[in-house]
């Protein structure tokens, strides 16, 4: 399984913060970072490399969570943005698609519904052309299989597999993919198929995008597997 996709979640409501904050955690698919206020929200983003989605409710102390979204959008923020509406906000089931949000959910809702609307809309945006990732100096697009350097005014162009394998590790977050595990992922359960051709990949992969391919930065093993470091903060053991 991937490891935690970090969610932020803005409301208002401290009981229903904490339970999404803690139901999200509960599996280990999530983590989840929480803001009770468009200020906090926007320094909690301002503030950290990733985030995957937000769940964004539309009444706040500060604002309204709608011109926040509406917002981040003109800046350029192109990840799942799912909004909490209140029962009998009829005005904002209109305005939500103009707003830029990606779906709305009306309070009270069940988190079962909830959970599936974001699982859909992350599967969604990860294969958009709209999907970008940071990777080192690296702006990573996924559907174009392409790496870009702005710094050096620099693209590395990647092979499906290569495209998968980073997809995959990017996912896993700080978690250790092992190598059997990653294989099956992204070559599928096929007998002819061995470790080998992944740490062939690997390599080639390494040859492209890390300074130093002997002692990588981006790309580790680590634990029998491989971890991507999108900060490039650690050097393989």
């Amino acid at each position: 399984m991937p490891g935690d996709r970090p969610i932020l979640v803005v409301d208002d409501d401290p009981t229903l913060r904490t339970m999404l904050l803690e139901q999200l955690a509960v599996d280990g698919e999530f983590s989840a970072e929480g803001a009770a206020s468009i200020a906090e929200a926007e320094a909690a983003l301002a503030g950290r490399s990733r985030f995957d989605a937000v769940i964004l409710d539309v009444t706040l102390p500060d604002g309204d969570g709608r011109d926040l979204c509406a917002r981040l959008r003109q800046q350029g923020l192109k990840i799942p943005i799912i909004m909490l509406l209140g029962s009998d906000d009829e005005a904002g089931v209109v305005r939500e698609p103009d707003s830029g949000a990606n779906d709305c959910v009306a309070k009270p809702f069940r988190l079962a519904e909830l959970l599936a609307r974001l699982r859909a809309q992350l599967r969604i945006f990860e294969n958009s052309e709209d999907a970008v990732f940071t990777i080192g100096p690296y702006m990573f697009r996924p559907m174009a299989k392409t790496l870009q350097e702005p710094a050096k005014n620099k693209r590395i162009r990647l092979t499906e597999k290569e495209a998968a394998i980073l997809k995959y590790l990017y996912r896993a977050g700080a978690t250790a993919v092992p190598r059997q595990v990653l294989l099956n992922e992204v070559w599928g359960y096929n007998a002819n198929v061995t470790t080998h051709t992944l740490e062939t990949h690997i390599y080639r992969l390494r040859q492209k995008i890390e300074p130093d391919p002997g002692a990588a930065r981006l790309l580790i093993t680590e634990g029998g597997g491989y971890r991507l470091d999108p900060e490039g903060t650690l050097r393989a053991a």
